[in-house]
C-alpha cells in the first residue's frame, strides 16, 4: 500500500555535504524507494531549489529561513524561531498524513492545535542542548560562546515539546535511552548515509586522513590536538580534508611539511581520500549523536583510529582502534601504518554495517511506524 508523509527539513537537503543533511537526503531517497510519496518542506538559506529533490519527492515546498539579531531576543531557541512560516502551517494542512520533523530545529509547529489530529514523528539528530553546550566549550570567540550557552538553555526548555510527538526516531543507542527515559518513547534508527556496502581497498595506503567539516569548533579542537600533540611525535604524512577550513588552519598547515590541507573537496574527491588512506584518524571530544564520518571511515576506509567519545554507545567500538591519550595514539598509528587490514576485519564490518546500518532496512522501519 502506498503511503504519504510530510517531511519538514531544517535545510535544503541537496547537496548532501554535511552531517545532518546527509541523513535527511539519503532518508528521502530510501523512503521514496520504500513506496512512500514524500511531501518535502524545507527552509532555505544559501541553498538553491533542487531539481533532484523534486524528482525524488511527490512535492517540494521551500520557505525562506528568517535571520537577524532580533530573533535572539525570543525565548525560543534561535534555530527554532527562525524556522517558522505561516505558509508551512497552511501547506501541512493540505493533506492529513503523518509529519516527520527533522531535528528539534524544525519543531516550531509540533504542538500547534491545528496539527492535533496528525501523527507527528520527530527525528532527533542529537540531544540538542547537550550538543550546544559542547559547542560552547569548544568555541574560542566569546560572543559565539555566549550564543551557544544561551541556545543550550533555550533548547533544554524547548525540548519538553517532544511530549506532543507520536514517535521519536533517535540516531544512536545512547540518545534512544535518553528519550525513552524522559519522554517514554524512542526508536533507534541509525543515520542514513551514501553507502550500500562495505568496500575496503586491500594493500597499504600512503597517508593518514582526518576528515570533517573544518568550520566546526568540535573538529577544530580535534585537529589542534592532532597537530600539537600527535604529529609533533610522528612525521608520517597527514591529510586534513573538509569544508571551509579556517584561516588559522591554512596558515598553520602551510608550515608543517608532512601535513597537507585539502579544503572543500567534492564528494568524489573525499571518498577517494577515505578509500586510499592507510588510516582514517578521527578523534572527537564531543560524544553526541553518531558521527557520519565514522560510518564513512568504516564502510570505505582501511584502519579507523579514534577515541572513546567517538564510538561511545554506538555499538561500533570493536570495529575501531581506540586511543585516549597521546602515547597510545602514537603507538597505534605507527603500528597500523605498516599493517594491511585483514579479511576478518572487513567481514566483521560487513556483518554489522550492512544489516544494522542498511538504509533499506531502516526505511522499512519508518514505513511500519507510519
Amino acid at each position: 500500500m502506498k503511503k504519504k508523509l510530510h517531511i519538514v527539513s531544517f535545510n535544503v537537503p541537496d547537496p548532501p555535504d554535511y552531517g545532518g543533511i546527509i541523513d535527511v537526503y539519503y532518508k528521502l531517497k530510501s523512503l521514496a524507494q520504500a513506496n512512500i510519496d514524500l511531501i518535502l518542506h524545507c527552509f532555505h538559506y544559501g541553498r538553491e531549489q533542487s531539481k533532484e529533490l523534486e524528482e525524488i519527492c511527490h512535492q517540494v515546498h521551500y520557505y525562506k529561513r528568517k535571520k537577524g539579531p532580533f530573533y535572539l531576543l525570543s525565548p525560543l531557541p534561535y534555530i527554532v524561531k527562525t524556522r517558522s512560516s505561516k505558509t508551512l502551517l497552511e501547506n501541512l494542512q493540505d493533506e492529513i498524513v503523518p509529519i516527520l520533523f527533522e531535528g528539534l530545529h524544525s519543531c516550531y509547529y509540533l504542538d500547534h492545535p491545528l496539527l492535533g489530529a496528525y501523527q507527528k514523528i520527530v527525528r532527533t539528530h542529537n540531544i540538542e542542548h547537550h550538543y550546544y553546550q559542547y559547542l560552547s566549550l569548544s568555541e574560542q570567540n566569546i560572543f559565539k560562546r555566549a550564543y551557544f550557552k544561551q541556545e543550550a538553555l533555550k533548547l533544554r526548555y524547548f525540548e519538553k515539546k517532544l511530549k506532543h510527538a507520536s514517535s521519536i526516531l533517535s540516531i544512536s543507542p545512547e540518545d534512544t535511552s535518553y528519550f525513552r527515559n524522559n519522554y517514554r518513547m524512542g526508536d533507534y534508527i541509525p543515520a542514513f548515509h551514501p553507502f550500500d556496502e562495505v568496500k575496503v581497498n586491500r594493500g597499504l595506503g600512503e597517508y593518514i586522513l582526518f576528515h570533517g567539516n573544518l568550520s566546526v569548533g568540535e573538529n577544530q579542537k580535534a585537529i589542534s590536538y592532532l597537530l600539537d600533540h600527535i604529529f609533533t611525535e610522528i612525521t608520517l604524512p597527514l591529510i586534513i580534508a573538509g569544508k571551509n577550513p579556517p584561516e588559522w588552519l591554512i596558515k598553520k598547515t602551510a608550515h608543517i611539511p608532512h601535513v597537507t590541507l585539502v579544503g572543500n573537496p567534492d564528494a568524489e574527491v573525499m571518498n577517494h581520500l577515505i578509500q586510499n588512506a592507510q588510516i582514517n584518524l578521527i578523534p572527537t571530544f564531543q560524544s553526541t549523536g553518531l558521527k557520519l564520518k565514522l560510518l564513512a571511515s568504516l564502510f570505505h576506509g582501511r584502519h579507523c583510529i579514534t577515541n572513546s567519545p567517538m564510538t561511545r554507545n554506538t555499538g561500533l567500538s570493536h570495529l575501531c582502534y581506540l586511543a585516549d591519550n597521546v602515547k597510545d595514539m602514537v603507538e597505534i598509528i605507527q603500528k597500523k601504518f605498516e599493517e594491511k587490514i585483514t579479511v576478518e576485519e572487513i567481514n566483521q564490518r560487513k556483518e554489522l554495517l550492512e544489516n544494522q546500518f542498511s538504509n533499506a532496512n531502516n526505511a522499512q522501519k519508518i514505513y511500519e511506524i507510519i
